[in-house]
C-alpha cells in the first residue's frame, strides 16, 4: 500500500503518517511543494526509531504528471468524496492520496474522478479531521479488508 500526502504542511502529521505507514508496512510519497524541511527535528521526533526520512519517496515530476500517471488507480480522500471509505474494496496495492491541512486536494482532481473520491464521515460538519488520523483510518482499513494478514 502507498499513502500519498499532497503538499504536506505540518511536519508533525507527515512525521507521524511515516510512523504509521512503518508499523504497517506501506510506504509513503509526498508531492511537493513541502511546508517543511523534510529532514527537520520535528517530523524525526514524530517518526524516530521507525523511518527515515530518507525512505520517504517525494514525487519531483510535477503533480499534473502525477495526475496523468496514477489519477485512475488511486483513492482521493476527501470531505468532499462520494463514496464512504468503508465502501471501498481497495485491493492488493492500493494508492491512498491525502490533500493537504489547510487546503485538501485541488476541485479539478475531485471533478476529475469523482468515482475515485472517499469520504470518512463527520457527525458534524464544522471542519475535518486531522491528516494524520483520516490516514491511519484509511490505512487501518485497507488493513482490515486483508484480515491484517499482510501486516505481519
Amino acid at each position: 500500500m502507498k499513502v500519498v500526502l499532497y503538499r504536506p504542511e505540518i511536519p508533525q502529521n507527515t512525521g507521524n503518517i511515516a510512523r504509521t505507514c512503518s508499523l504497517t508496512g506501506s510506504s509513503l510519497m509526498l508531492i511537493p511543494p513541502v511546508g517543511f524541511f523534510l529532514h527537520s527535528s520535528t517530523i524525526r521526533r514524530s517518526s524516530v526509531r521507525y523511518l527515515q526520512t530518507e525512505d520517504i519517496e517525494v514525487w519531483n515530476n510535477g503533480e499534473d504528471k502525477w495526475l496523468e500517471e496514477f489519477g485512475d488507480l488511486c483513492w482521493m480522500f476527501s470531505t468532499r468524496g462520494q463514496i464512504r471509505y468503508d465502501q471501498v474494496v481497495y485491493g492488493q496495492s492500493p494508492i491512498l492520496l491525502f490533500g493537504s491541512e489547510s487546503l485538501g486536494l485541488p476541485d479539478l482532481w475531485i471533478k476529475n474522478f469523482p468515482q475515485r473520491t472517499v469520504y470518512i464521515p463527520l457527525l458534524q460538519k464544522k471542519g475535518s479531521l486531522n491528516l494524520s488520523n483520516a490516514a491511519a483510518i484509511a490505512i487501518y482499513e485497507v488493513l482490515r479488508q486483508r484480515n491484517f494478514l499482510s501486516s505481519y
